[in-house]
């Protein structure tokens, strides 16, 4: 029982921290050439050996699926009454083989990790990009597919009327913006563009003022 209630507020914390396990294990740190699908799976580098019984945050939606998340039991004897846990939680969907059918395509050549390296390239060029303008402070290191950046705050909300993102600590007017799995290079250049506009107008506006 201890086993497993530590093994549920370990995967709290994973799953809060990495909620998009593919851009974190296509992090360079884990993208080694001696790293294959079949290691994410080894229980040891998974779980950090920390006797974890099962894994929740393979989560398809983040990555290029429609919605659903693989768990993982690393403790087969868990997992023989999951699918009764599962409904009498009201999360038994109908018609599971489509559901299931994502991660068969996405578990297919790599592409898990194709889609999340490319999420993360893309945070590198809008780092690349936005860490030249002098308004904009980026506050943590991209390592991932999140930038957390400071901006003035009366663009914010004139951004978020053309691009969607989450304001992360209002009292710092810290944002956070978010790249994935389709995102392109052009979708950057013209959010910066937009971005350089409306620090330019704030800027003539303030010398009117």
């Amino acid at each position: 029982m201890k086993k497993i209630i530590f093994s549920l507020i370990f995967i709290v914390f994973i799953v809060a921290s990495y909620a998009q396990v593919g851009s974190m294990f296509s992090n360079p740190s884990f993208a080694k050439p001696d790293f294959s699908f079949t290691s994410l799976f080894n229980p040891n580098i998974l779980t950090m050996n920390h006797s974890v019984s099962f894994f929740s945050g393979m989560d398809s939606s983040k990555n290029g699926g429609m919605f659903g998340e693989a768990i993982l039991f690393f403790d087969k004897k868990l997992a023989e009454n999951f699918k009764y846990y599962r409904k009498q939680g009201m999360q038994l969907h109908s018609k599971m083989r489509y559901l299931s059918s994502q991660f068969a395509v996405m578990l297919t050549d790599e592409l898990w990790r194709k889609n999340a390296a490319h999420a993360n390239k893309m945070a590198k060029v809008l780092y690349e990009k936005v860490k030249k303008i002098p308004e904009i402070t980026v506050t943590q290191k991209v390592e991932t597919n999140g930038i957390f950046a400071i901006i003035p705050e009366d663009i914010i909300e004139k951004l978020q009327s053309e691009y969607f993102f989450y304001i992360w600590d209002e009292a710092k007017s810290e944002v956070r913006w978010m790249t994935s799995f389709d995102t392109t290079e052009n979708d950057i250049a013209n959010f910066v563009d937009k971005l350089i506009n409306l620090l330019r107008k704030t800027l003539i506006n303030s010398k009117v003022i």
